[in-house]
């Protein structure tokens, strides 16, 4: 893959020539495509007359360079590590909820960190006194290094999507879809992403409804990357499974976890393809599907699936909205990993706790907990008790021989891959010098966001 305005805009900056800049793009152009040097050529020209023509250092309106100029952090973010779910991404998603923050406010915001978001019925204009339901949305974007395996990164976001809403209570009824591929990727490619989507689909009972699919970049990019994301809509009346709601004493239960797309990405990249196979399930949306139909659902406080942060992340997380603090067996939740990947985690020096087991975590009161085991075993869905909710803020793991220790999320999730292992989880010397710079380019952006807002106020007056 490769930005060709990207790179053209960064070679500006560097003050390269013309005729250096033009060759470097000619050279990525007969890389890429099935071309000769001459249309190469006159490509490579029409993205450097674009980039120099949308250069907007040269704009003398005040107005519109603040409008299309970015409030820059000089901090990026793989730097950062957003996306990687440690506590670099924590701290970023939180500034992100602030940025979301608008004068009507959603039952289940941003802010709350949870899973999904969700808002009332009864709460929108024209809807005043209709039944108390609760509409439950979800954006899941794919596994980024999936992209060359299309069938199982469509099966694998769209299974993690439908998971969030179930732990939200909600019964999914609606599935949508955004594929950007890049401009030499096969079509075949996005056909075999939509049966991925699908099989879920068809597996759950849940119908897709909608979608999009365009280029990454139009003409400015090109390779063959696969990225976007999956988008679901579910309904649940009163009982939303939020984590504010979690209480000192509740008891913590989790199912059987072979992973999804982190753990397929983990087997595939280290030469263990057959691991894969251990992911192909569903009985994390299954064990949803028996708990929302049972009469105790009102004693379920919350629930959370074990994703990309792992356990450590998500305890941490988990922690934060609930105002309160979980102890939690070690050697319990070790037994509820699938033996065959947590071989694979060990073999290849994974911290299992770092990583998406897709896991369902279960925070209940201790009244039904034994009944929750009983009726997913059942169903031949393993289930144990993990821990307990208590009140010190933390998370305490208590290891075989009564070790405990106070855990908190690295700065990035578990590495995964041999690239992840070379970039490292550890947190950045400059750490707090980073955050500083982030806060201010949030702060500059809400500045912003407000001085459009009057701009167009004032033209509708």
């Amino acid at each position: 893959m490769s930005d060709l305005e990207g790179l053209t805009r960064r070679l500006l900056r560097q003050k390269k020539s013309d005729e250096q800049i033009l060759k470097r793009l000619v050279q990525e152009y007969v890389d890429f495509k099935d071309i000769d040097k001459e249309s190469a050529y006159t490509l490579a020209n029409a993205v450097l007359i674009e980039c120099k023509k949308s250069d907007i250092s040269k704009i003398s309106e005040p107005f519109i360079k603040d409008l299309l100029d970015v409030n820059k952090a000089n901090v990026t973010v793989g730097k950062q590590g957003v996306g990687c779910r440690g506590a670099g991404d924590f701290f970023v998603h939180k500034l992100i909820a602030e940025l979301s923050e608008t004068k009507r406010q959603p039952y289940l915001s941003p802010s709350s960190l949870d899973d999904a978001g969700a808002v009332k019925l009864s709460d929108i204009k024209g809807f005043e006194g209709k039944e108390d339901l609760i509409i439950v949305s979800k954006m899941e974007g794919i596994h980024s290094r999936l992209s060359d395996f299309p069938f199982i990164c469509g099966f694998h976001v769209t299974r993690a999507c439908l998971r969030d809403l179930y732990v939200k209570g909600a019964e999914p009824i609606s599935i949508m879809i955004d594929i950007h591929l890049g401009d030499d990727a096969d079509v075949g490619k996005l056909f075999d992403f939509m049966a991925g989507v699908s099989a879920i689909a068809e597996l759950s009972h849940v119908p897709i409804t909608a979608g999009s699919t365009l280029r990454i970049g139009g003409d400015m990019v090109i390779g063959d990357r696969l990225v976007g994301g999956i988008s679901a809509i579910g309904l649940v009346r009163n009982n939303l499974l939020a984590r504010r709601n979690i209480q000192v004493g509740d008891k913590i239960l989790m199912t059987e976890g072979a992973g999804g797309g982190t753990i397929t990405t983990t087997a595939i990249y280290s030469g263990n393809h057959k691991v894969v196979n251990e992911t192909m399930n569903i009985k994390f949306l299954e064990a949803c599907n028996v708990l929302l139909k049972k009469e105790y659902l009102k004693g379920i406080r919350a629930m959370c699936d074990v994703t990309n942060g792992g356990l450590r992340g998500d305890l941490y997380e988990i922690n934060y909205e609930a105002k309160s603090g979980v102890t939690i067996y070690e050697h319990r939740v070790r037994e509820l990993v699938n033996p065959i990947v947590l071989e694979l985690l060990e073999e290849v020096g994974v911290d299992y706790l770092g990583v998406s087991l897709d896991a369902l975590l279960i925070y209940c009161s201790d009244s039904i907990s034994e009944q929750i085991i009983s009726d997913l075993a059942a169903k031949n869905i393993k289930c144990a008790e993990i821990g307990y909710v208590d009140n010190s803020n933390q998370v305490t793991m208590i290891y075989e021989g009564e070790e405990k220790r106070s855990i908190l999320p690295q700065f990035r999730e578990s590495a995964y891959t041999k690239i992840k292992q070379e970039i490292g989880e550890e947190t950045p010397e400059l750490k707090l010098e980073m955050e500083k710079k982030i806060e201010k380019a949030a702060t500059n952006a809400l500045k912003k966001r407000q001085k459009i807002i009057e701009y167009i106020e004032k033209q509708s007056l």
